[in-house]
């Protein structure tokens, strides 16, 4: 499973090349595969609200072992539920969804270290945009996803 996730997400420009080092190079070590596929499956198909899992993932995550670069960043913590269940859970690039949401007018609740509030604050912030854009029917997170990016990279100023 580990192997089958590592590599769909290697598929993605989501992470940065950094980030894909350190998962890559922390499901190598010692028993990190293992550790990282048990927690993956129980955050998205284990007991528990939301926020129980959002908090074991986050620990589990946080536990896999480190070479060089941290693991523990928002887009790891954000990128295997955003692939995998988009109708539920979000991806969090910081820089860009904070200038997004502040252009937007919604005050996002940041804090570096992965969190449940500030994934509970951009889960509000990803279901006001969607309700905001109901008449262009964005179909899942991907959707929303991309209006915040947009919103929020300097790849679109205008």
């Amino acid at each position: 499973m580990t192997r089958r996730a590592v590599t769909i997400e290697s598929r993605t420009n989501l992470l940065f090349s950094f980030e894909k080092m350190a998962l890559r190079d922390a499901v190598k070590i010692g028993d990190g595969a293992e550790t990282f596929a048990r927690g993956l499956y129980d955050f998205l198909h284990g007991r528990g609200d939301t926020r129980k899992k959002f908090e074991r993932w986050i620990d589990v995550v946080g536990a896999l072992p480190r070479r060089q670069t941290r693991v523990l960043t928002w887009p790891v913590v954000t990128v295997f539920g955003f692939i995998a269940q988009p109708e539920e859970h979000v991806f969090l690039k910081p820089n860009v969804t904070r200038l997004a949401a502040r252009q937007y007018g919604f005050d996002f609740e940041y804090r570096s270290r992965p969190n449940w509030e500030t994934y509970a604050s951009l889960l509000h912030f990803a279901r006001t945009v969607e309700r905001d854009l109901a008449d262009l029917e964005p179909r899942d997170m991907i959707d929303i996803q991309s209006f915040i990016w947009v919103q929020g990279s300097e790849e679109y100023e205008e």
